[in-house]
């Protein structure tokens, strides 16, 4: 019985979201349009956590910030701009590709390539050098039977 209620309660529970009730707008589509918002702005605090799940005072302030921005009218592009204007392209959790954000996308897949050209040429010239064992001369012979047989 134990074993049901335990597996019971991990298949209901959810994730919690962190906002708060007071936080929530009476207007249900505009609701869900902070809530869409916030699923792609990052907590500054928490860095990997989106707003909408984050516990921090200024996760919080973010999400009043969206809600007022939404109340006052405007549309979320004009929303994600206002605050990626006030706090940086960092509070996105998918950064746009433009500008010097190219670089950084290029970068990977071209240091990528890079290593894979680089381990390739070293594996064939590895290869292709094959250590040669010079002859033994006569005399080298002759003292290196002379030292097995002692």
């Amino acid at each position: 019985m134990k074993r049901l209620l335990l597996a019971l309660a991990l298949l209901i529970a959810t994730p919690v979201l962190a906002v708060q009730p007071d936080e929530v707008l009476p207007d249900p589509a505009m609701e869900a349009r902070a809530r869409d918002i916030s699923q792609g702005l990052r907590c500054l605090v928490c860095r990997n956590e989106n707003i909408d799940e984050s516990n921090a005072t200024l996760a919080k302030d973010l999400r009043l910030l969206v809600r007022e921005r939404l109340v006052a009218g405007d549309t979320n592009d004009e929303v994600v701009d206002y605050v990626v204007d006030r706090y940086g392209e960092f509070v996105l959790l998918k950064p746009t590709m433009n500008g010097a954000n190219k670089v950084l996308w290029i970068a990977g897949p071209v240091m990528l390539i890079l290593a894979l050209g680089i381990g390739i040429s070293f594996i064939r010239r590895r290869g292709q050098e094959s250590e040669v064992v010079p002859e033994l001369t006569d005399e080298e012979k002759t003292r290196l039977e002379s030292l097995i047989q002692e």
